[in-house]
């Protein structure tokens, strides 16, 4: 089956809005204006909320954005009225529905020490509530993924591993989660579970090691794992998974520590442990693999990597190539979202070729560390640049995308370190409010209308414009198949100044 819808102008809400007819509005955007965009504000009353609607054979529903302030709005139109309409260039995107790519296991964000306790601190109940139905609810984006730190990040209050006391204690009889898990991470996990509409797969990621088990006693630094460790940290990891099932959380994926490559290169002080090729390729083969493997949490993925799109070949050929056991017992490959514009995203596709079977996974994106202001208030840039790089990672077959920090405060932290970050949701626990970014809706824009089991379709797209339309199609389990648009200009002048501006467009039609 192939489809050609048609995008006029190369501006996507232009024909979108040309003679679309309306239907039911959902709970809209409390906006509040910036100096760049709009904000949507909840309080203990109100938030925003938005529905999936699957149209009739021969109909299409679009939900859009946009810089001027735009959020899902929601509209409807009939396939057949859509024709050429000069004076512009047209786009079109010829879809083959035969032929399938990738399909998707989801998308999400990470529940830190910093997001648990930011969520904590909210006093009303209502309120909280909100924040966990925005992010998993029928009514919200519903995130089906998390990622879970193992102990501390740099996102946490204080620096502390699972296994602190006693030292050289291999068999780890002392370890316990930590008081970070119990009263921010456990809590606000449960919650988003009560309300989620799919299964939340978990992603489980290190960031350091006990500090007896490394070459030096250091959080931060190049110091690696001993490998007389290697078997107990890998008992680190299932303890970790024993402790959260124990609670009723399950882990879907364990990461091989977090962006190893800044311990070899010495970036940053953040808690971290480092590995090489040959020592990740080890630790994976003899123990790690075969640890969990042969338990009764044999189906967690072992994703390697955890770093940038670069150091995919590093963290996956080079592993391999070292210690070809390893393949074995890997999964996959994380990737964060830094650096991702000094890198060609065939650095997804070109390392796994020969290696069906494996998938790429991203598991961290953030904005603000070396930029100002940290927290940008309705900055729809970052929102655009979130839209522009999940578009591209999908079309290299990656299967899902998970944010950072799910919440921040207004300063962008907490954090054991100087640093601040930008989250899609900042709460003002003072005012017993919390804002979405328009990061929120560029995310929600692939959450909401690709469930898990979406499978991504072929595409050619024909543009003569100069401008660009970012586009991505996949047909999804409910039949449907989901177009996501994001052009960059500005619409032509005598539109309504609400429709003039760049925009983010879900497209979803019957097949």
């Amino acid at each position: 089956m192939r489809w050609h819808p048609e995008i006029y102008g190369c501006i996507v809400l232009l024909a979108i809005f040309c003679s679309a007819s309306s239907v039911r509005r959902d709970t809209p955007c409390a906006a509040r204006a910036t100096n760049v965009s709009v904000v949507c504000v909840c309080n203990a009353t109100y938030c925003d909320e938005i529905t999936r609607v699957s149209p009739p054979r021969g109909l299409f529903y679009v939900y859009t954005s946009s810089n001027a302030g735009l959020r899902f709005f929601k509209t409807s139109g009939v396939l057949s009225q859509y024709g050429p309409r000069k004076p512009y260039c047209t786009t079109v995107l010829d879809l083959d529905l035969s032929t399938r790519h990738q399909t998707v296991e989801g998308f999400g964000g990470a529940v830190t020490d910093s997001a648990g306790m930011t969520w904590a601190n909210i006093s009303n109940p209502q309120l909280k509530e909100y924040l966990i139905r925005s992010y998993f609810g029928n009514t919200g984006i519903e995130y089906n993924m998390l990622r879970l730190p193992i102990a501390a990040t740099d996102f946490s209050p204080r620096l502390y591993s699972y296994s602190d006391e006693p030292e050289n204690q291999t068999t780890l009889t002392n370890f316990s989660l930590a008081p970070e898990d119990y009263e921010y991470k456990i809590p606000m996990i449960k919650a988003a579970m009560k309300v989620a509409t799919d299964e939340l797969h978990i992603v489980g990621s290190a960031w350091g090691s006990p500090l007896w088990m490394k070459t030096k006693p250091n959080f931060t630094g190049t110091e690696q794992i001993k490998e007389e460790y290697y078997g107990a940290f890998a008992e680190y990891h299932y303890k970790f998974i024993e402790h959260y099932a124990a609670q009723g959380i399950d882990i879907w994926g364990l990461t091989t520590v977090n962006e190893p490559l800044s311990g070899l290169m010495s970036l940053g002080n953040n808690n971290r442990v480092t590995w090489t090729a040959q020592g990740l390729g080890t630790w994976i083969a003899e123990h790690l693999g075969p640890m969990i493997r042969n338990s009764p949490f044999k189906d967690v993925k072992i994703l390697t990597g955890d770093d940038q799109r670069m150091c995919v070949p590093l963290w996956f050929n080079l592993v391999v190539s070292e210690t070809p056991a390893a393949l074995d017992y890997i999964d996959g490959v994380a990737v964060h979202f830094y650096f991702d514009d000094f890198t060609p995203p065939e650095m997804l596709t070109e390392p796994l070729k020969n290696y069906p079977g494996k998938f790429v996974l991203y598991t961290e994106s953030s904005f603000g560390v070396d930029e100002t202001p940290h927290v940008y208030f309705g900055s729809w840039d970052r929102a655009q640049q979130y839209a522009r790089n999940i578009i591209e990672d999908l079309n290299y077959n990656v299967i899902g995308w998970i944010d950072w920090n799910l919440c921040l405060n207004p300063q962008g932290g907490p954090s054991w370190l100087p640093t601040a970050l930008d989250a899609a949701i900042i709460i003002f626990a003072e005012n017993n409010e919390f804002i979405k970014q328009p990061m929120f809706y560029a995310l929600g824009h692939f959450s909401k209308f690709l469930p898990r089991g979406s499978i991504r379709v072929e595409k050619v797209q024909h543009s003569p414009c100069k401008e660009k339309v970012d586009s991505v199609t996949f047909v999804t389990p409910r039949g449907t198949v989901v177009t996501v648009l994001q052009n960059d200009v500005a619409l032509p002048a005598f539109l309504s100044s609400a429709h003039s501006t760049s925009g983010l467009v879900s497209k979803i039609l019957r097949t």
